[in-house]
């Protein structure tokens, strides 16, 4: 038995959709952003083992929560918080909240 093939215009369906649900699918990757520019460099082994997958950033490094906890000068206040705030302002810009 043949399976029926499904094909999904996403412009179509990009259309459809509201221009504030455009803008909050874009949170994840601005987070990524904003968490890879808190992410202090000196080898540079950090920034670039920090990946996004999904709407998951993982840190993957022996010692990522070191750096969180502000272990480094180049970061007192770590990657989270200042992430997480920094997702708590573009969501009230775009929702108007």
């Amino acid at each position: 038995m043949l399976k029926p093939k499904l094909t999904l215009k996403t412009n179509k369906i990009a259309k459809k959709l509201s221009k504030k649900q455009r803008d909050l699918a874009k949170v994840p990757e601005l987070a990524y952003k904003e968490f890879k520019k808190n992410t202090p460099v000196r080898t540079g082994n950090a920034r670039r083992r920090t990946k996004l997958k999904d709407e998951t950033i993982t840190a993957d490094y022996p010692y990522a929560g070191r750096l969180d906890d502000g272990y480094s000068k180049q970061s007192r206040q770590g990657m989270t918080d200042p992430t997480v705030k920094y997702i708590q302002k573009i969501v009230k810009q775009i929702t108007g909240k």
